[in-house]
């Protein structure tokens, strides 16, 4: 510490040097989801860590979904960060579930929207982990963020994705790939019907659900659960005060040696010698 540090007890603590300093690396990333990539040793896959088998239902949840009969539901949720779209939208969405014959649970927190029909809920929470889980669920109309489409893997429920911002479209995108998902955008969801094509397109295509079903068995079929897997791991770190045997030690070089620079340049120099 300099003079200064230590007159004000605030050592110059620079977030590059946590980041290389971490004995070990929890992603919240499964490749069945993620595209295959190198890693170090010290990077631990635990996604999906979240995810668990159904609880039973709240009654009153219970006796809706039971009501759907052999439509089956629909949940919507565009997650914790959105509670409510404009008006029109709004409109537009419940006139597009409306026209279902599923049953509807949406999380919405505005104002009822005047097109709501009587197949749909409006709720402000629900229990998503247990929905997903649920026999009757056929559809997950989701905003993309990262505990909804895992959970919707884990259970093997399609989506149709409706992201907002952040990391969403990205992972909609990966799951439409992987022929499991449709994805829209906001600025297109109430014209020409497409809201409620996707979701007929969704419903009706069998192949939908077939590919997340498959990588439902995919996601699963793992030796040790995620969150075992993290526990393991952050105990091993405690119980051998630390893992630097599994650490790079590639950020300790200068820049230059890192990209072989000098090197390089060296090699020029050897060039230009020759060449006189």
């Amino acid at each position: 510490m300099t003079f200064i540090q230590r007159v004000t007890n605030l050592p110059e603590v620079r977030y590059s040097d946590l980041l290389q300093g971490a004995d070990l690396w929890l992603m919240r990333v499964d490749f069945v989801f993620e595209f295959p990539r190198p890693t170090m040793p010290n990077v631990v896959y635990i996604g999906g860590f979240q995810c668990k088998p159904p609880k039973p239902l709240p009654e009153h949840l219970e006796e809706f979904v039971q009501s759907s009969g052999e439509h089956g539901f629909i949940i919507m949720s565009l997650g914790s960060f959105v509670s409510e779209l404009p008006a029109d939208m709004t409109n537009q969405i419940a006139a597009a579930f409306a026209k279902l014959p599923q049953k509807v649970i949406w999380r919405h927190k505005g104002d009822r929207p005047a097109t709501l029909g009587n197949n749909t809920l409006i709720v402000d929470w629900m229990p998503q982990n247990d929905l997903l889980g649920h026999p009757k669920i056929k559809l997950f109309v989701a905003h993309g963020g990262t505990n909804g489409v895992q959970e919707a893997i884990y259970h093997g429920v399609p989506v149709v994705g409706l992201p907002v911002f952040f990391d969403q479209y990205d992972n909609l995108l990966r799951l439409q790939e992987r022929g499991a998902a449709e994805l829209l955008t906001l600025a297109t969801v109430d014209k020409d019907n497409n809201f409620v094509n996707a979701i007929q397109e969704v419903l009706n295509e069998p192949s939908y659900r077939m590919n997340m079903q498959r990588l439902s068995r995919l996601h699963r079929d793992q030796p040790m659960k995620p969150l075992d897997t993290a526990l393991f791991w952050i105990e091993f770190v405690m119980r051998h005060k630390g893992a630097a045997h599994l650490r790079t030690e590639s950020y300790r070089l200068p820049w230059y040696s890192y990209h072989s620079v000098d090197v390089l340049l060296s090699f020029l120099a050897a060039v230009a010698e020759l060449q006189q």
